[in-house]
């Protein structure tokens, strides 16, 4: 690994996976004001939204996979030096209906729901055409989005929800369909600082095309209420998919000042797959396949005239879920990604793999990737190197037909769930936090990595299972770094959870505040400044 490792904590843990994974939280709707041990920074005041699978069974039946179970929202909010609590079950159609049946009969992606075989054959019948084209769940238990003034609770599919981001009480139902002709979704949009987000989706064989749109839900008036915002949406872009019926998959994308960064991977979608899943006995994530002898294609967009540039660049196969950031420097675009050589990540998380082997053999690990996209390519000959940018080792090579082969700079490995100080979004950063997951695709640790020395700064606590974490610049910050890092930790079974709050600077704990109940692992999340 480049570069060296400062670890501030000394620890050795278990080779046993997370003891939440499987097991159903009790929700805490009631606020709670957290014990805390330390001082809270005067200036941190705001909400910190978590979501992820929170219930993994209902009556006799049981989720497959770990990103299925039931979403289970949290809310930390940070005022007058407390940390006040609750979490609550997102009741959508999915969780309503799952309750009534007492037992799953809503398919999500890793598990296939089949009718009580009591129910008669109407019911039967209407369940296969339901999966034959899939009208998807509306569990959104990956993040939160928030489109001008409302905030949703969302995955991938074409379905959020609308929440109370206090109270966490779920409200209305929103199909993207009705306002943009998108399929699937992106749960980690973009923000400008008018109050703009940017996110992709894909459209599938609409209009006998498949396609990927770029698309802007505008900036509302605070005193705008009950009005969708996406009735307001705009398509930016679209970019054709290179194969009709099999899209590629993709978790994120990049954004610069002028530029969009799309990724279209050789991890793919298969369509026809899909529609024949439940017939079959499969779930539909069966139907996600990777094709190692396919290139990645890197889709550069222009921000103000909506199109690609005229250079097509590509790089070898890999799989990316998380963009890190993107900037532009010296007539360059330099974009970061956490890569890996296979998809065989998804498949850590199904439940019974994690019990049979906990010790995470087999899986292609996490590597911080680097490339750089030269912008003026008039000039140079077939096989020159046309990278100058003097910040990376990375290199884009010219073919002979004229496309770049993008080889990347790898700064380091072992981490995931990449945050940066947002403000730095779309502008060169130095500075990453996110969670280490080296050993196991379950994080044990979290860390910050200084891009320019390489250096890795760690926290880590024995029988402790951090969350993603995320930055909180301090007001009129003097630094990159001036702010301080959040992140929820669970422990073992009996033990309550606590948020941890790190300086940013030194990545020393601050204060941590524990709940009154144990904590679940949580996947994504998002910070509202009061």
């Amino acid at each position: 690994m480049p570069g060296f490792v400062r670890s501030l904590h000394t620890v050795q843990h278990s080779a046993t996976m997370d003891p939440h994974q499987s097991r159903n939280i009790e929700e805490r709707p009631e606020p709670y004001t957290a014990e805390l041990k330390g001082s809270l920074p005067d200036w941190l005041t705001g909400t910190l939204l978590r979501n992820g699978p929170g219930m993994f069974t209902v009556g006799e039946t049981a989720y497959n996979h770990w990103f299925d179970g039931m979403a289970l929202m949290q809310s930390f909010t940070f005022k007058d030096g407390q940390v006040i609590y609750r979490s609550r079950y997102l009741q959508g159609d999915t969780y309503n209906a799952n309750m009534a049946a007492k037992r799953i009969v809503v398919s999500e992606m890793g598990t296939m729901a089949y009718p009580d075989p009591n129910k008669n054959f109407i019911v039967k019948a209407i369940t296969f055409l339901n999966h034959t084209v899939p009208d998807f769940t509306d569990n959104g238990a990956s993040n939160f989005i928030r489109y001008g003034n409302e905030y949703f609770a969302t995955s991938e599919t074409n379905y959020i929800r609308k929440i109370d981001p206090f109270t966490l009480a779920t409200q209305d139902k929103v199909d993207y369909l009705k306002y943009i002709a998108v399929n699937m979704v992106t749960s980690h949009p973009h923000y400008d600082k008018e109050g703009n987000t940017y996110n992709i989706g894909t459209s599938i064989a609409e209009k006998g095309k498949t396609k990927y749109t770029l698309f802007k839900v505008p900036a509302a008036p605070e005193t705008e209420t009950g009005k969708s915002p996406l009735k307001k949406a705009e398509v930016l872009c679209t970019v054709p998919c290179r194969s009709l019926l099999s899209p590629s998959y993709y978790h994120s994308f990049g954004m610069t000042d002028n530029y969009f960064v799309f990724i279209e991977q050789p991890f793919k979608l298969d369509i026809l797959k899909m529609a024949t899943a439940y017939m079959r006995g499969v779930n539909w994530a069966s139907c996600l396949k990777h094709c190692p002898e396919e290139n990645t294609l890197i889709h550069l967009i222009d921000r103000k005239t909506g199109k690609e540039v005229a250079t097509k660049y590509f790089a070898g196969q890999m799989v990316i879920y998380h963009h890190v950031n993107a900037f532009e420097e010296n007539g360059h675009v330099i974009f970061d990604v956490i890569g890996y050589d296979d998809s065989s990540l998804y498949d850590m998380f199904y439940l019974q793999k994690q019990k049979d082997k906990p010790e995470s053999k087999g899986w292609s690990k996490p590597v911080y990737r680097r490339y750089a996209l030269p912008l003026h390519v008039d000039s140079g000959a077939a096989g020159q190197n046309l990278v100058t940018a003097s910040l990376t080792t990375a290199t884009a090579v010219k073919e002979a037909d004229g496309k770049l082969l993008c080889t990347p700079e790898v700064l380091c490995e072992g981490l995931e769930l990449p945050r940066i100080n947002y403000d730095f979004n779309g502008k060169k950063h130095r500075f990453v936090y996110a969670a280490c997951t080296e050993e196991s695709a379950v994080a044990t640790e979290l860390g910050k990595l200084d891009t320019e020395t390489k250096e890795i700064v760690r926290w880590a606590e024995d029988n402790c299972w951090p969350s993603e974490p995320v930055f909180i610049p301090r007001p009129n910050a003097e630094s990159e770094d001036d702010g301080v890092v959040l992140a929820s930790v669970c422990t073992v079974p009996g033990k309550l959870g606590f948020i941890l709050v790190l300086d940013g600077k030194t990545f020393k704990e601050v204060a941590r505040a524990y709940m009154n109940n144990e904590l679940h692992r949580d996947m994504h999340g998002y910070f509202i400044p009061q």
